[in-house]
């Protein structure tokens, strides 16, 4: 006969780390934030198992054309984690997701997000999410929906990572890319905002080697180096909307320059024949390239090739309409122009052809 000592002890969920109800908690304090990114086009708003929006919109386009992207925030949740402040790190997502539709010039509709964690603290989801609803208000993007999932015994307890997706729509006649572009367009650099969300195990790398804590004060940053590090990406999305429609046709191409740098990205977005000229002397890096580069010794072209250096995005503008978009873009400066490649720059150590996976133009910083 069986004793009480035998019997099988009770199990449950919560038992095997999950907290179905700190979930229930977050999706409350985070609720008046995703609302606030909805317009009349979400249907059914929040607590559905799919987003709902009306694309009755569509039928105004002759061609429309659905532009998607997905992407993470990469291991700048690291910094966060360890500075315990996640209200910032929504803007890195959202900028990485919704600014690779924009440079096509589609109108970005609305975004998805995704959130792993080792275990559910409402606070610290919500505050996650609120971020990603202020920056996709800030695109004029609706979140219309998301996922938590609490992953015990895969990640610690205050890990955790986050990934998003996006779609927009663009009609194929205002299609930007590559072949729009011709010799003579201008190249407009929009500053970034930092560090944005590229990078960051190289960062990490250089702090650890250097024994750097995150509460150092930099002289040149005028802050802790921790709060330098956690200056969200800069989201482009409303400001060139506003640009392509006050200025239709003056844009030829975009490209957001994320992971590999500058002179890949730009690369990306010519054709072939066709080479990016562009000049260091046309920006002044920010500080935070500087200090990290020469802490940990990173050689020039390293970091061209790793971080933005402070141009998070390039226009190639019709040089009859530079002005205007100059005049349209604060901060904004002319970074170099596109020239015919004979073939004589090729040489050059800083040229760059075929970036990305993609056959198109070149690039070359001077």
């Amino acid at each position: 006969m069986s004793s009480e000592a035998d019997a099988p002890k009770s199990t449950t969920y919560a038992s095997a780390g999950v907290d179905v109800e700190a979930g229930d908690r977050a999706v409350e304090l985070m609720k008046s934030a995703v609302s606030a990114t909805h317009n009349a086009n979400v249907v059914g708003g929040m607590g559905g198992f799919a987003g709902l929006f009306d694309v009755s919109v569509l039928r105004d386009y002759d061609r429309p054309l659905l532009a998607s992207s997905t992407d993470g925030v990469g291991t700048k949740v690291a910094i966060a984690q360890a500075l315990d402040k996640h209200d910032t790190i929504g803007y890195d997502l959202v900028g990485m997701v919704v600014d690779d539709i924009i440079v096509c010039g589609a109108k970005p509709l609305f975004m998805t997000d995704y959130i792993a964690c080792g275990k559910v603290v409402a606070e610290r989801i919500a505050d996650i999410v609120r971020g990603i609803a202020d920056a996709c208000a800030s695109a004029d993007v609706a979140l219309v929906g998301g996922e938590t999932a609490e992953h015990p015994g895969l990640l610690g307890v205050d890990e955790y990572d986050v990934a998003g997706a996006a779609t927009g729509v663009v009609d194929a006649a205002d299609l930007l890319g590559p072949e729009k572009v011709r010799a003579g367009d201008v190249l407009i650099g929009l500053p970034s905002s930092g560090i944005h969300s590229n990078g960051y195990s190289l960062v990490r790398h250089i702090i650890a080697e250097a024994g750097w804590g995150l509460d150092r004060s930099v002289e040149e940053f005028g802050r802790s180096l921790g709060e330098e590090l956690l200056v969200p990406t800069h989201v482009y999305t409303g400001e060139l909307n506003a640009l392509f429609a006050a200025l239709p046709g003056a844009v030829h191409s975009v490209s957001h320059v994320t992971g590999g740098g500058l002179s890949a990205n730009v690369a990306r977005v010519l054709p072939q024949g066709l080479v990016a000229k562009m000049s260091r002397a046309s920006w002044e890096v920010p500080a935070v390239f500087s200090v990290l580069g020469e802490l940990g010794g990173v050689p020039r072209e390293d970091r061209e090739r790793t971080w933005n250096l402070g141009v998070g995005m390039v226009l190639v503008a019709d040089a009859a309409s530079a002005d205007s978009v100059l005049a349209a873009s604060p901060g904004s400066w002319v970074l170099g122009e596109v020239v015919a490649d004979d073939g004589s720059l090729a040489c050059e150590l800083d040229y760059v052809q075929g970036a990305k996976g993609v056959d198109g133009g070149a690039a070359i910083l001077q």
